[in-house]
């Protein structure tokens, strides 16, 4: 068998798992448990391969939040009195069983159990537990929708960010914002369909430029990074000298000579090329445009609270993703590192918190206000999540370890089941005990939610 055989054959195994694993996703979204709400009345269009919808699209842009380095569940949305209750008291053995355990605790023969950072309350008239880490957030749980029991293989962070993005622990596949600009491409021909926006400081884990590549998608299918600085896209400026006039004539050149190596080679990456230069001559005006703040009212930059006038901050992210959202921005990815807290979460989970709860609230609300969060799907998780027991001793340095069992991820609008909770977990947030979820039962939820049937989404 040649390598383009086993290509194919892993390309159908990936496939046929997915289909396996999504299977959850769509009982719920044709009944069952009613995770999504009726198909709304917006027609949308696609602009890619996919001719017609394979279902009634339900959203027509997706905004993805990934906080990297793995958010804390238990002292968040996942509330368990059973903690407060045994806190320093040893997590019984029959709880752990005898999976495997990140390299970080595998050596540990003390267990002990750390109660929850801060109280938590209920909140709205779904009645929701949110931590007091998150008082924004609390404020939209009734228009949040809650999977309590997203589950991943991996508990190292590269590999569990790579799966979380592309459905495959290793890099080389495409990540979710590919797929979705292959499939149905972007409404706004001047700016990119996927883009991705990062912010936080680096502590152990930093950003993946994979989860943003083209995978082996043709590359003009991959996201395009928003910079924070005087450019926010590379390269996309014109040299001193040359005006836009001189651009055009420049890549009029390029494409006649492209067109004759193309009908020569038929290398599918010639008009992959040419697609980006033209791609970044319309981006010379329509970048700047999103990228200036300045016509935003006050109200609106306190909504997003402080940090969103610090450019390339996490609020200020938030707000690029509304404005990229208005234009119809089909795919943003919104990443924030610094959550990887094995030791001092108690002084470090907090401001970490702070830093994401406002502007994320904030960009529901904002869509909301807006009309745009009827047809626009938010998603905001990490990539796994921690353990309730303590990794190492329980001191004023105590942290949390990996934990892939279990971990929460939100969504909001696109017909989303607003102020609902999906599944349970035990009395120590250390498995599900009801309706767990796999990260391609998410894949599958959010391909649906656009009107795309994962099973026959394919790249030969």
């Amino acid at each position: 068998m040649n390598e383009k055989d086993l290509s194919l054959l892993a390309r159908r195994f990936f496939l046929k798992r997915g289909a396996t694993l999504g299977g959850l996703a769509l009982a719920e979204l044709m009944g069952g448990l009613r995770l999504v709400a009726q198909p709304s009345e917006t027609a949308v269009k696609s602009y890619g391969v996919l001719k017609k919808f394979d279902f009634t699209p339900r959203a027509r842009r997706v905004i993805r939040i990934h906080q990297i380095g793995a958010v804390s569940q238990v002292d968040t949305f996942d509330y368990k009195p059973m903690l407060e209750k045994m806190h320093g008291e040893e997590l019984p053995p029959s709880v752990r069983g005898t999976e495997r355990l990140s390299s970080m605790s595998a050596a540990q023969v003390s267990f002990p159990l750390v109660k929850p950072m801060r109280p938590f309350h209920q909140y709205g008239a779904s009645g929701a537990w949110v931590s007091d880490l998150f008082p924004y957030t609390a404020k939209i749980v009734d228009d949040l929708c809650f999977i309590k029991t997203v589950r991943t293989d991996h508990v190292n962070h590269d590999p569990a960010a790579k799966f979380l993005h592309t459905g495959f622990q290793l890099a080389g596949r495409p990540p979710e914002g590919a797929w979705v600009n292959y499939a149905i491409g972007s409404e706004n021909q001047n700016l990119p369909a996927f883009v991705a926006l990062t912010s936080g400081t680096f502590s152990g884990v930093s950003h993946d430029a994979s989860n943003w590549s083209s995978g082996f998608l043709p590359s003009q299918y991959q996201g395009v990074p928003f910079r924070s600085g005087k450019d926010p896209v590379l390269y996309v400026t014109n040299p001193n000298g040359i005006d836009l006039k001189d651009r055009r004539a420049m890549l009029d050149v390029i494409d006649r000579i492209s067109a004759d190596q193309h009908a020569v080679s038929d290398d599918p990456e010639i008009p992959a090329k040419v697609s980006q230069y033209e791609m970044a001559y319309r981006m010379m005006t329509s970048v700047p445009e999103v990228a200036d703040i300045s016509n935003e009212p006050e109200s609106v930059l306190d909504m997003y609270g402080p940090n969103v006038k610090k450019p390339g901050s996490f609020a200020r992210n938030c707000l690029l993703a509304r404005r990229l959202a208005e234009r119809d921005v089909r795919f943003i990815s919104v990443m924030h590192v610094g959550w990887d807290h094995h030791t001092n979460i108690l002084q470090r989970h907090p401001p970490d918190c702070l830093d994401v709860d406002q502007p994320s609230a904030a960009l529901v609300m904002d869509l909301k206000q807006r009309g745009l969060l009827k047809d626009t799907l938010v998603m905001w998780s990490s990539e796994f999540g921690r353990t309730s027991f303590a990794q190492g001793k329980i001191d004023t340095n105590v942290g949390r370890d990996h934990h892939g069992n279990n971990f929460v991820c939100w969504m909001a609008g696109g017909g989303v089941k607003a102020g609902h909770s999906h599944g349970q977990t035990d009395d120590f947030s250390y498995r599900a005990v009801d309706t767990p979820v796999e990260v391609h039962d998410i894949h599958a939820t959010m391909l649906r939610i656009l009107g795309i049937d994962h099973e026959k989404l394919t790249w030969r």
